[in-house]
């Protein structure tokens, strides 16, 4: 079956490590960068790190869905791993340094449906979730650059 990819990046003026230090941080600060594709969301466990849980209600499409998350694996100032927990699903922030200033690139990973469903998710998902993914970019900026 085919992989699908969705994905954003934006160059921030900011260092990786900030960046990362707001994104990693679920209780805090992860709930302001988040468009309002990810509507009621909780921590439900942890809060910075493997083992973090969160739920939302994801919307996208004119769909809305429950989404439950884990951290799943962290590389300090580098990266954060999430699973979408019950579902082959994986997202992927990254964080590259360039002279005091980063790359943040969010990706997700997943295997389409099957069937009519699967066809239209192959069609229109991945372009979906890459804006929403744009917004998210374009709010860590304001709110890190705010914060500067």
């Amino acid at each position: 079956m085919t992989t699908l990819i969705a994905s954003a990046e934006r160059a921030i003026p900011l260092p990786a490590e900030t960046l990362f230090d707001y994104v990693a941080d679920f209780r805090e600060h992860h709930p302001k960068i988040l468009p309002p594709a990810f509507a009621d969301f909780t921590v439900e466990s942890g809060g910075v790190g493997v083992g973090t849980v969160t739920r939302s209600n994801f919307t996208m499409g004119g769909r809305t869905r429950p989404l439950r998350t884990a951290v799943s694996r962290v590389e300090p100032g580098r990266l954060i791993e999430e699973v979408v927990l019950d579902e082959p699903m994986v997202t992927t922030f990254s964080f590259i340094p360039n002279d005091g200033a980063a790359t943040v690139r969010i990706e997700t990973r997943w295997e389409p449906g099957g069937g009519l469903s699967g066809i239209l998710e192959r069609l229109f998902a991945p372009r979906l979730l890459a804006r929403i993914y744009d917004d998210e970019l374009g709010r860590l900026e304001a709110y890190a650059l705010a914060r500067a």
